[in-house]
């Protein structure tokens, strides 16, 4: 693989949200670094099981078939605070389910989020919430995988379909701010009043237009690789705003779903996420009965 070669599409995981490393990071806490070290190198030629990400992270290196190796569409980098030597049992695993990943950092240790620009990569995935908050603060865009104690969603079907959030996600959290401060009758108005001007871009921006492009790259119709959707709370009269501005940035979402404050859950499944990333907990915690689902821990919900 060429060192510099673009990609469509970079995605950065972290060892715990690909593989299923619950037990042995239940024993690094209670026991150490030891005891967790000796547990992994005795065990480094069992297969890990499927974490919450990992069908996510299939569906996009599937995504390469018919490209040049020299020239993939998609990469994934594992990044990972094992060091090198407790990691082999992570990259036994990542051979064993045939995934294409052959770039990774092992930090011992340290934290990964700082290895995540020098591969200009476009989203970050982790279980660790405050690795999640320093890439966002560097401008990338990242969430929060929680791995289960069941194993990874079951795949539906070969289509990668990825659900967002609207306000503090793909956009800036104004309109969020407004509401929260003066309610929803002036959000509705405020947003009526500017339904002609641009909403900001939040933190997903940027991993939206990749994805858009990734998209491009293939035919689109009912046999697309990838189909998108934005979910919001937003309802009329706050629809017009987010048209006008995906219109401007150049950027199709395929569906659009405005709920007007319903549970979003239900509607993920019946859109058949793969993955749904939203910056409120509370909408975590109702999509992941459905659907793996990423926290976005950005803008006024979630100030510290």
């Amino acid at each position: 693989m060429a060192d510099n070669t673009p990609r469509l599409l970079t995605v950065a995981v972290t060892s715990r949200a690909l593989f299923d490393l619950e037990e042995s990071h239940a024993l690094y806490e209670r026991e150490g670094v030891q005891v967790y070290s000796d547990y992994q190198r005795s065990r480094e030629d069992d297969v890990l099981a499927p974490g919450i990400a990992f069908p996510v992270v299939r569906k996009l290196l599937a995504l390469n078939a018919g490209a040049p190796a020299e020239a993939p569409r998609v990469e994934v980098i594992l990044l990972s605070r094992n060091s090198a030597d407790t990691g082999l049992r992570i990259f036994n695993s990542i051979q064993h389910h045939d995934l294409g990943i052959v770039r990774a950092v092992f930090t011992s240790g340290e934290p990964t989020w700082p290895y995540i620009r020098p591969f200009a990569a476009n989203l970050f995935l982790s279980a660790n919430p405050e690795s999640v908050r320093q890439a966002l603060e560097q401008g990338i865009a990242a969430a929060t995988i929680i791995p289960e104690a069941a194993q990874a969603p079951q795949q539906r079907s070969d289509q990668l379909r990825i659900a967002f959030d609207g306000d503090a996600v793909i956009f800036g959290d104004e309109g969020e701010r407004i509401s929260r401060e003066q309610g929803v009758e002036a959000f509705s108005r405020h947003e009526r009043d500017r339904a002609r001007e641009p909403l900001s871009g939040g933190p997903f921006r940027g991993f939206l237009s990749a994805l858009h492009e990734l998209q491009a790259a293939f035919p689109a119709g009912d046999d697309a690789p990838i189909r998108t959707a934005l979910v919001t709370a937003r309802s009329a009269p706050a629809h017009e705003r987010v048209i006008r501005t995906l219109r401007e940035w150049g950027v199709r979402l395929d569906e659009a779903l405005f709920l007007g404050g319903r549970h979003k859950g239900p509607f993920l499944e019946a859109f058949g996420a793969d993955i749904f990333f939203d910056d409120s907990q509370h909408n975590i915690d109702s999509a992941r009965q459905h659907v793996a689902a990423g926290h976005v821990p950005h803008g006024v919900a979630n100030t510290r």
